[in-house]
């Protein structure tokens, strides 16, 4: 019965201990894309522009920020996750940044259809990091009027050398390269007269 016991208090002394280890892993931290400026709606707004949530390619539509290691393999952090769906962070982000560029041109959310607006919709093959220490942003952008017929259709693509090592560089750098698309969409409508 002595024998005994030195073997249970061992079992219990390593039970207690991998349940200590467990129990202190940490939670992954999350990020948000940086604030863009707050606009407000113009007085005198000349047209309304209606803009959709992006559609992201199916490996950006996850919980991690998506980091490219070499030129074919993408890997999904576990422990660096976006604090809320990357796609709702890019529509909010474009419609401050569109607004700010645009200052004739109301710009709100695509929910249902507004009499007169344009429509705003994209598709985003690129939202990630790559090896080379470059934020990208690709994709394209249509916009369409009132009776859904197609207006323009234009690629975009956008990077930013992060300044720094680690995911807060790396999410600020993914902010600027999505503020620099918002800019060349923002140009690109303005030379074609929709506004």
């Amino acid at each position: 019965m002595l024998r005994r016991l030195p073997l249970l208090q061992l079992i219990i002394s390593l039970s207690l201990l991998l349940s200590a280890c467990a129990s202190s892993v940490s939670p992954p931290a999350r990020y948000m894309l940086p604030a863009s400026p707050a606009v407000n709606a113009p007085a005198n707004a000349q047209a309304t522009l209606q803009v959709r949530t992006p559609r992201l390619a199916h490996y950006l539509d996850v919980d991690g920020i998506v980091m490219q290691l070499d030129d074919i393999t993408l890997n999904e952090a576990r422990e660096h996750q976006w604090a809320e769906g990357i796609g709702r962070q890019l529509e909010r982000a474009l419609r401050a940044e569109l607004a700010d560029q645009l200052p004739s041109v109301q710009v709100v959310r695509a929910e249902g259809s507004s009499p007169g607006a344009l429509t705003l919709s994209m598709e985003v093959d690129q939202f990630q990091g790559r090896f080379d220490g470059v934020a990208v942003a690709s994709g394209q952008w249509q916009l369409r009027d009132t009776d859904g017929e197609l207006l323009a259709l234009k690629s975009f693509t956008a990077e930013t050398t992060l300044e720094q090592d680690g995911y807060p560089a790396l999410v600020r750098s993914l902010g600027e390269s999505w503020e620099s698309v918002a800019a060349q969409i923002a140009q690109q409508v303005r030379q074609g007269g929709y506004f």
